[in-house]
């Protein structure tokens, strides 16, 4: 914990005067302010923990301060802490080549891969891939309930106007089309069905001119490139039918439009695959990937593309560029997560927590009939909360439940503690679960136990 530094007051209060708040969501009032992380928990300056189940929105899938990275950053500082990027380094090119590698292994596309400074600028470049690689075309598909990050060009593909509002018109603004929503399908559908449909009502856009995407005269859509989450983050957890992707490439094939997928939040095997994509049995022409690649230590994000749409003859040296793109302190370290990950079977690993977890979020499902749902994919899940109903979305109890679990006056075996959760989905109303892919059954049933104390006391002071 840090010593000697100046009271939470004080530093809310110089916030509060010096700080843009432009930079950071504050979600709590007040915000709560750390001093230190270890594993699975954060920690105050009074040493008080908090069992945090989002993990830093999932860039720090293997745990905070995770012992075998740091000390793999602190060699690096040791040996080659910096290094301008129209130069080379070793970590890149090894890094590079081990995406890549894996890439055709799973997909079979040769491919290359290209490195910025975090998710929203690895879907900048990407836009860039895209257009460059489609003469110009700047229109994209993506999804209702997207996220693809805050920067101008990634604001236009993310389906939330309040992201956009206050910036002028944006003209290349994506066509936004309905992911599939099993918890709040149409009644009478099964999941799968709903897919399909969905699948269908996309593939009308193209049947005539006059829907305005397709032109059946010079067989030429308008739109470059779909832009998909697989299982949407910000959005929620949502878990698509798992035909559903399968049938949205089909028709993307038939029309010529290329397919992008974010792994920003569901790589790295957040979902019990290295890349979330590889449960849908579809191939990607580009996928971009950032936050659990360093695990959280350094800003370093990527994309990879096939070959056709990314060699150097198509996209050239300086096509784009960033000073600390490909930096030696996140290659490095993106090395070692690669290295690390393939020692294990981080799948079997992932999926029995995952399934260990989701048992008792449906424990607590049958006990508070205020959660609508629960549901998952390998360790991100989701719990829905509504009114007593079932079904109402109740931001108004997710927000108290927020609260008290920040407040860290929740008890633990005689212990006062507190729980960190992050709130997504459409209303705002879904807990989304991302834990520590290390996290232990022992954590697991204190996560569980402690989220029955949050839902409990939410309910009673509401």
């Amino acid at each position: 914990m840090m010593k000697n530094r100046p009271d939470d007051a004080t530093l809310l209060a110089d916030e509060a005067k010096y700080c843009s708040f432009g930079d950071t969501v504050h979600y709590i009032e007040p915000p709560k302010i750390f001093d230190g992380c270890e594993g699975s928990y954060m920690y105050d300056k009074e040493g008080k923990q908090y069992l945090d189940l989002q993990m830093w929105y999932s860039a720090c899938n293997f745990g905070y301060a995770n012992e075998r990275l740091n000390n793999v950053l602190k060699n690096q500082i040791d040996t080659l802490p910096q290094c301008a990027s129209q130069y080379l380094h070793p970590t890149k090119i090894e890094l590079a080549k081990t995406i890549a590698q894996d890439m055709k292994k799973k997909f079979g596309y040769d491919g290359r891969v290209h490195f910025n400074v975090g998710g929203s600028q690895c879907i900048e470049d990407s836009l860039k891939v895209i257009r460059n690689a489609t003469g110009g075309k700047s229109l994209m598909f993506a999804f209702e309930g997207g996220y693809h990050g805050r920067t101008l060009g990634a604001s236009s593909i993310t389906s939330s106007y309040r992201y956009r509002r206050r910036y002028g018109h944006f003209g290349d603004r994506a066509m936004f089309v309905p992911y599939p929503y099993p918890f709040r399908r149409p009644k009478g559908m099964t999941a799968e069905e709903y897919g399909e449909y969905l699948v269908a009502d996309f593939a009308r856009l193209f049947e005539t001119e006059y829907h305005g995407v397709w032109d059946p005269k010079v067989g030429q859509a308008e739109y470059a490139a779909f832009y998909a989450e697989p299982m949407q983050g910000t959005g929620g957890y949502i878990v698509p039918p798992p035909n559903y992707f399968k049938g949205l490439k089909k028709v993307l094939d038939q029309y010529g439009i290329l397919f992008v997928v974010d792994e920003i939040q569901m790589g790295f095997y957040r979902t019990g695959k290295l890349w979330s994509i590889e449960h849908f049995d579809v191939k990607p022409d580009v996928v971009v990937f950032a936050k659990a690649l360093t695990n959280g230590l350094n800003p370093l994000g990527g994309l990879w593309a096939r070959e056709e749409l990314i060699n150097p003859q198509v996209f050239p040296v300086g096509s784009t560029h960033s000073t600390f793109a490909s930096n030696p302190l996140g290659t490095a370290l993106g090395l070692e997560v690669m290295k690390m990950t393939a020692e294990v079977d981080f799948e079997k690993m992932v999926m029995e927590s995952g399934a260990y977890f989701l048992e008792g979020l449906k424990t607590l499902e049958k006990r508070h009939k205020e959660i609508g749902e629960v549901d998952g994919l390998g360790l991100a899940l989701r719990a829905e909360i509504c009114t007593e109903d079932g079904f109402t979305p109740n931001k108004a109890l997710v927000d108290k439940m927020v609260d008290i679990g920040i407040s860290g006056d929740l008890d633990w075996k005689g212990q006062k503690m507190g729980l960190v959760l992050d709130i997504g989905g459409y209303y705002k109303n879904v807990i989304t679960f991302a834990p520590s892919l290390y996290i232990s059954k022992a954590e697991i049933d204190q996560g569980i136990e402690l989220l029955d104390q949050l839902i409990t006391r939410a309910k009673k002071e509401l």
